[in-house]
């Protein structure tokens, strides 16, 4: 505990012996006078009950002028999230409404504004054989909410290239993985356990590099990844360059994905289940010291220790002084 103005501690303890030694004075003056008169004070040891309860208000109302302060850890929300989309063609399906990327991005855009000045989010996109950082994580939230207006679909789906772009988000700096079979040690990304990947994809991995091991490769560096599916199992049918194509939700993957960095798979059917999806995401939770101005507290105590006090005296001599 501190206190913003320290000779006012000085002043409550000299001011408190001061008043305690004033009310012996007193009170030796009082029975003296009362012997002299040849009567008895009366109430016992309980007549200092009251001016005991006057003594520590006044006591307590004295510190409170020091203005002191405690530091307590107060939880919040901080780190640092990226949002990672799937902008492949299978996005475009309809199974949910008004189509898969327009519903994860307008849930996206409600969770952007719902999180606190504390949390930095950044933004990739994914489709095709490759992966854009369309936005490095800040605080600026109103800009990562036009980068998700702007997200349109084109290409594959690449869940590896998804992950290792966000994960160069996080720590500043490309990332991949080594060549399989390859004797390229594993990059060393540090350790992120503040960091947060959100992967938002019908699951359909349609090219490398292996989703998995990005994911083994967040989860060295203490990242988790949460994966949100959006669309159906039962799936719905689109057409790419005058062909149609069946897409379908797999589960099974993304589920993988979010349990190699202790993570959580959330099935998002529709659009409320999707916005639902974004509420129940386990983002980090860090404690940040902050001071606590105690003089309030002291004023209510020395407040209650007066009002016990005077209903002590009232009950007992039928006085307040």
């Amino acid at each position: 505990m501190s206190v913003q103005y320290p000779f006012m501690v000085a002043v409550a303890l000299l001011g408190g012996v001061g008043l305690f030694l004033a009310y012996r004075w007193l009170h030796r003056q009082r029975v003296a006078a009362l012997q002299k008169a040849g009567l008895r004070a009366q109430g016992g040891r309980r007549r200092h009950v009251p001016p005991a309860l006057f003594l520590s208000a006044l006591v307590l109302l004295m510190f409170g002028l020091a203005r002191p302060q405690a530091t307590v850890d107060v939880p919040h929300l901080s780190g640092t999230v990226v949002l990672a989309f799937d902008v492949s063609n299978s996005m475009t399906a309809k199974d949910v409404s008004p189509s898969r990327l327009e519903a994860a991005k307008n849930a996206a855009k409600s969770f952007v504004e719902a999180q606190p000045s504390t949390v930095d989010i950044g933004l990739v996109a994914f489709g095709g054989a490759g992966a854009l950082t369309t936005r490095q994580p800040s605080a600026d939230h109103q800009a990562a909410l036009a980068a998700i207006d702007r997200l349109a679909t084109g290409g594959g789906t690449s869940l590896g290239n998804a992950i290792l772009a966000a994960l160069g988000a996080v720590v500043g700096k490309p990332v991949v993985l080594p060549a399989e079979g390859s004797n390229e040690p594993v990059p060393d990304l540090g350790y992120r356990g503040d960091a947060t990947i959100v992967l938002l994809s019908d699951g359909e991995d349609t090219t490398g590099p292996d989703a998995v091991a990005a994911a083994e490769l967040a989860a060295a560096a203490g990242v988790h990844i949460e994966t949100i599916g959006v669309g159906t199992v039962e799936g719905a049918t689109i057409e790419v360059d005058g062909f149609q194509l069946a897409t379908s939700l797999d589960e099974e993957l993304l589920t993988e994905v979010a349990e190699t960095t202790s993570g959580k798979y959330h099935r998002a059917e529709d659009a409320e289940a999707l916005d639902n999806a974004y509420r129940s995401l386990d983002l980090r939770i860090t404690t940040e010291e902050q001071p606590l101005e105690l003089t309030g507290v002291l004023v209510v105590a020395a407040l209650v220790l007066l009002t016990i006090g005077g209903l002590l005296m009232i009950n007992w001599f039928g006085r307040i002084v």
